[in-house]
């Protein structure tokens, strides 16, 4: 009976032995891969966390905090998540629910009363599931953060003046200022502020000491911290941190690879720490369910390499099918930074990968690498998935230059503006985008459209009553104005971008 046994024990521990030295060379693999495509892709720094199962096989740093004073990244250096942000504002919810404090299908007028929209139908119907799955019928609202000076109450006030850009539930718009709308919920119904509520409720209980739900608070208590780079005029610069703290719930809130390795493993044990429940398992689920279709317009250019027969959203998750597996992931971007978390629940694998470039899409393939590795190709080839989406991305930016060349030769030469620069200068507002004011300094026109860094520049002429704005650094090379003359002869509206859908009355 002994000798058995003695042999069953021995044949388990050799299998186990054999499978950390296959994870161990799985993780120098990846490691090979990281800091090849760094050099590739020319990023700075990036940060990984990956778990399989309910270990963290890896939390690292690579590269360097800031060009320019470089500092190593490592597994503590902060990170911006940016819109990974909005698993965990859904997270929040999902335990509100479990309380009974509210409910998915609640009407959000139940609790914000003076939130509306343009069409009536959409303020009655609405519901907080429809305020996290990017299909209510608005179009992009980013502009109303973006400009730097609207508050929050402000930021929500103006969605009413939002046109209606098709069907509640009738098709697909990526939505911040929803999400902030849904931290505004968590607060009504928890009795605290979105950011004391993620604290308190899951940076706490997972043991993530590092984690903070606004750029004030990361800044006010860390010194190890990432700075954002933007290649400007082909020129990688250091560049000031853009936030969204005036929409928490949205992006806000800062990690580091040791920390996020907790949320990954607590997604992937769904929702278990230390073997207790923070949410429900049917709630849990919920969140992963798919809930709207993401249209191919919405979805990222990956799919032209990934091919998935399906695209969706469901609560603060996009979701495809990867190898023939369900894959749920969530990609986070701010100017100068990227983030990307990646799950395979079934497989219970997950990646985190946080990078200090503006929209180096190696993230994309940090994921889909670490995914062939722990959990296998399911017999499909394997691919370099850098290789493959460094060409996919140099195409688009070629394409991108090939339109801006076109559009560049639709200019007519020898126009002038219909009237004296002096006749430009004033106030131009939109009811939800706000003001655009138009001033001549020094016999140029410059333009404002808020507060933040980029939201004011130069205006150079370029054909008839049309100009082109650098806004801030150039970062995003010129912006249209195009000014439209009333029945008077005087200046009527300016159209931001050219086109009516930001026009600015004067």
């Amino acid at each position: 009976m002994r000798r058995p046994l003695v042999l069953l024990l021995t044949l388990a521990l050799t299998a186990h032995a054999a499978a950390a030295q296959d994870r161990g060379a799985q993780v120098r693999e990846l490691d090979a891969f990281i800091q090849k495509g760094m050099k590739d892709w020319h990023l700075p720094g990036l940060s990984v966390a990956v778990v399989v199962n309910d270990s963290v096989l890896l939390a690292k740093g690579y590269g360097v905090r800031s060009i320019a004073a470089p500092a190593p990244v490592d597994a503590q250096t902060e990170f911006g998540i940016m819109s990974t942000t909005k698993a965990m504002t859904t997270m929040a919810l999902a335990m509100l629910v479990d309380e009974g404090k509210l409910s998915w299908n609640d009407r959000v007028t139940r609790w914000l009363p003076g939130f509306e929209f343009s069409e009536p139908f959409i303020t009655k119907e609405a519901t907080v599931r429809d305020l996290l799955t990017h299909d209510l019928g608005v179009p992009n609202a980013d502009l109303l953060w973006a400009r730097g000076d609207l508050s929050r109450d402000e930021i929500l006030r103006r969605v009413r003046y939002l046109p209606q850009a098709y069907p509640l539930r009738g098709g697909f718009t990526y939505q911040n200022v929803m999400y902030g709308a849904a931290g505004e919920i968590v607060a009504r119904a928890s009795g605290m502020s979105w950011e004391d509520f993620v604290t308190a409720r899951i940076f706490r209980p997972l043991g993530m000491a590092h984690t903070y739900p606004s750029y004030a608070r990361m800044h006010a208590a860390e010194r190890n911290v990432s700075a954002a780079h933007y290649r400007i005029r082909d020129t990688l610069r250091v560049i000031d941190d853009e936030t969204v703290d005036v929409l928490p719930s949205a992006g806000a809130v800062w990690s580091t690879a040791d920390d996020i390795a907790k949320w990954v493993r607590f997604l992937l044990d769904s929702a278990r720490v230390d073997g207790k429940r923070l949410v429900s398992e049917r709630n849990f689920r919920l969140l992963l369910k798919p809930q709207s279709f993401v249209t191919a317009e919405e979805f990222y250019p990956t799919a032209q390499l990934t091919k998935p027969h399906w695209t969706t959203y469901g609560l603060g998750w996009f979701e495809q099918d990867f190898r023939g597996r369900f894959l749920a992931f969530h990609t986070g971007s701010l100017d100068g930074r990227t983030a990307i978390i990646g799950l395979l629940p079934d497989s219970r694998v997950g990646v985190y990968v946080f990078g200090n470039a503006d929209h180096v899409e190696f993230r994309h393939a940090v994921m889909l690498k670490t995914l062939d590795l722990f959990a296998g190709t399911n017999g499909q080839p394997a691919r370099d998935w850098s290789a493959d989406f460094l060409a996919l991305y140099d195409g688009i930016r070629a394409k991108g230059d090939s339109a801006r060349a076109a559009a560049a030769k639709q200019r007519i030469p020898g126009t002038r503006p219909s009237l004296p620069l002096e006749g430009y200068v004033g106030t131009y507002t939109h009811p939800a985008w706000g003001t655009l004011v138009v001033t001549l300094e020094k016999g140029t026109l410059h333009v404002q459209l808020g507060t933040a860094a980029n939201a004011r520049g130069p205006l150079e002429h370029w054909h008839y009553d049309t100009f082109h704005a650098t806004l801030g650094d150039g970062r995003d090379g010129p912006a249209t104005v195009q000014f439209v003359l009333g029945p008077d002869g005087k200046v009527a509206k300016a159209l931001f971008g050219g086109s009516e859908d930001y026009a600015f009355v004067r």
